[in-house]
C-alpha cells in the first residue's frame, strides 16, 4: 500500500453536471397518459403480450414493488403478464425485497398487494421514435444554459454538460462560490426540463473533471431528496474512498473486480492506495487509469467528443415467436447477413471474420451457437451470405430459435483486395455494380424499395424490422397497452 500524493491544484476544475433522465421510457410513458412518473406503476415491454418480452425500462414504483430492474422478461415477474394473477413459482425466484420481509411462504395479504399493484400496472410497447423526440428536446432545453460544444449527449437519457462558462454569465455575484453556482443552475435546468416535459432530472455536479460528475451522481444524487449531489477533489476520501460496492465505480465489472481481489484489492480505497506498478502488471494501462480513477484523477474534456474506432459492424434480433423449420431460421440469418453487409459497405469497410450467434427458445435448455470462420476481405452480400449460413449448417441440428446475431469482424478499408485466380474478374465486378447500383436505389428510396421475393415470407423479418426504431416499434403497435 501507498500514501497517494497528487497536487489537485494543477487538475482541472472545470463546472461539470451530468444529467440522467429519471427512468425516462417509462417516465414519458406516465407523462403522455398525464400520470407522475414517481408515483404510476408502468413497464416498458416488447412483446407484453407473451412469456418472452423482454422488460426495456420500468418506473420506480414497479422497480420498488416488484423487485425488477430494467432488464428482464415477463415470464420472471411475480405476476402473469395476461392476467395480473400471482405467480408463485416466480415469486420464490425474483422477490426477495424487505419490504416482504423475506417470508419463505407468501402470506394472502402479500399476494393481495402484488395482485393489487399488477392490476394497477401499465404494460405498454416500446415508442422509440417518441423517446428520441423527446430526447432532442430536452437537449434544446440544455442549450438555453451552454453552448452545443459544452452539451456531450451520448446517450438517450444522459450526458456530460460542461457549465464553467455559463456560471458567471448566469449569476454574476462574486459572493457566491462556483460549487454554489453550479448547484443553482443545476437546480433551474431540472426545473426548465420539469416544467416543459414534466420529466424529473437527475444531476451529478463537480468542480473538477467529469469523471467526478459521473461518481457523483451514480453512488450520490439518485438518492437524495433533491436528485443533485456534488462531489469535489475536496471530497474525494469522504465520497469516492467510501463508494461500498466496486462494481458500483465507473469501469469496474464483477469480472475486474473479481480481478482486484485476487491481487488484494478490496475496496476503491485500497484501490487507490495501492502501487501503480502493481496495478499495471495485472491490467496493462487500465491498471494505471484505475488507479488514477480511485484518486478522482481524469484528464477528460466534455468539449473534446471521442470517437471510437470501428473494431466490427453487428446486428441481432429477439424474433416474436420460436422458430422451429430450419428454412425459417436460414431466412432470417440470411437477412441479418445482408443488412450487417450494407452497414459495413456503407463505412467503407471489408471483413475478414465473420461471427454468428444463435439462441435456443427459453424451453431447450440448450447452449447457444457461437461461431465464426475467417475469409478473405470482402463486403459482399453473396459471399457473406454464404459463409454465415455455412457456420449455421455447420453446427445446428435442431431445436427452436428465439436469438440470432451476425457480426463482421476484423475490418480493413474497402479498397484493400486480394486477387483470387479462381474466380472470374469480370463476373465479380458485374455482381459488386449491382449491388452498388441497389444500394444507390435503397439508399434514395429507403431499404424495402428493392427486396426479395422470400421477404414476403411468413418467417421474414424485413418488412417488420424496418418498421423499427432502435431496435423496437417506431410508434407502439405490438404488445398490450
Amino acid at each position: 500500500m501507498i500514501t497517494p500524493d497528487f497536487d489537485y491544484t494543477k487538475e482541472q476544475h472545470r463546472a461539470i453536471a451530468f444529467i440522467d433522465m429519471k427512468s425516462f421510457y417509462a417516465s414519458v410513458e406516465c407523462v403522455e397518459r398525464g400520470l407522475d412518473p414517481l408515483t404510476t406503476s408502468l413497464c416498458v415491454m416488447s412483446h407484453a403480450d407473451n412469456s418472452a418480452g423482454l422488460i426495456l425500462a420500468s418506473s420506480p414504483i414497479f422497480k420498488q414493488v416488484f423487485g425488477k430492474s430494467n432488464v428482464g422478461r415477463s415470464r420472471d415477474l411475480p405476476f402473469y403478464v395476461t392476467t395480473r394473477k400471482f405467480n408463485y413459482q416466480n415469486y420464490y425466484k425474483t422477490v426477495t425485497r424487505d419490504w416482504l420481509n423475506r417470508a419463505p411462504e407468501p402470506t394472502p395479504s402479500q399476494v393481495a398487494f402484488i395482485e393489487s399493484w399488477a392490476k394497477r400496472t401499465i404494460m405498454t410497447p416500446p415508442r422509440m421514435s417518441a423517446y428520441i423526440d423527446k430526447n432532442m428536446e430536452i437537449q434544446h432545453i440544455i442549450q438555453n444554459f451552454a453552448a452545443v460544444d459544452d452539451i456531450c449527449w451520448y446517450s438517450i437519457d444522459e450526458g456530460f454538460v460542461d457549465l464553467t462558462e455559463s456560471l458567471n454569465y448566469f449569476y454574476p455575484d462574486k459572493n457566491l462560490k462556483p460549487a454554489q453556482k453550479l448547484d443553482t443552475i443545476s437546480h433551474d435546468i431540472q426545473t426548465a426540463i420539469y416544467q416543459q416535459t414534466g420529466l424529473y432530472a437527475t444531476v451529478g455536479m463537480s468542480i473538477g473533471n467529469p469523471l467526478l460528475a459521473k461518481l457523483a451522481l451514480d453512488n450520490a444524487a439518485k438518492h437524495t431528496k433533491n436528485m443533485r449531489a456534488l462531489w469535489t477533489y475536496e471530497t474525494i476520501a469522504d465520497t469516492i474512498w467510501k463508494i461500498p460496492d466496486m462494481t458500483d465505480f465507473l469501469g469496474i465489472s464483477k469480472r475486474t473486480a473479481k480481478r482486484l481481489r485476487r491481487i488484494g484489492v478490496n475496496s476503491i480505497y485500497e484501490l487507490a492506495h495501492t502501487h501503480p506498478a502493481v496495478l499495471k502488471k495485472e491490467f496493462g494501462v487500465l491498471g494505471v487509469q484505475l488507479f488514477c480513477h480511485a484518486n478522482g484523477i481524469d484528464e477528460s474534456n466534455v468539449s473534446e467528443k471521442y470517437e471510437a474506432k470501428i473494431k466490427s459492424i453487428g446486428n441481432s434480433q429477439t424474433l416474436p415467436r420460436d422458430y422451429t423449420t430450419q428454412g425459417e431460421i436460414e431466412l432470417v440469418i440470411s437477412e441479418l447477413a445482408e443488412q450487417v453487409a450494407i452497414r459495413t459497405r456503407r463505412a467503407k469497410k471489408k471483413t475478414q471474420v465473420v461471427s454468428l450467434y444463435v439462441g435456443y427458445g427459453y424451453s431447450e435448455g440448450k447452449p447457444s451457437i457461437h461461431a465464426q470462420m475467417s475469409v478473405e476481405p470482402t463486403n459482399s452480400t453473396q459471399k457473406l451470405t454464404r459463409a454465415v449460413l455455412s457456420l449455421f449448417r455447420e453446427k445446428y441440428e435442431s431445436g427452436t430459435v428465439r436469438r440470432i446475431g451476425v457480426s463482421y469482424g476484423q475490418l480493413c478499408e474497402a479498397d484493400f483486395e486480394l486477387i483470387s485466380l479462381f474466380e472470374d474478374p469480370k463476373s465479380i465486378r458485374k455482381q459488386e455494380t449491382v449491388q452498388d447500383v441497389i444500394d444507390m436505389i435503397r439508399e434514395k428510396y429507403g431499404f424495402l424499395s428493392v427486396q426479395k421475393a422470400n421477404s414476403l415470407a411468413s418467417g421474414s423479418r424485413v418488412i417488420a424490422r424496418s418498421k423499427l426504431v432502435g431496435g423496437h416499434s417506431a410508434g407502439g403497435v405490438d404488445g398490450l397497452t
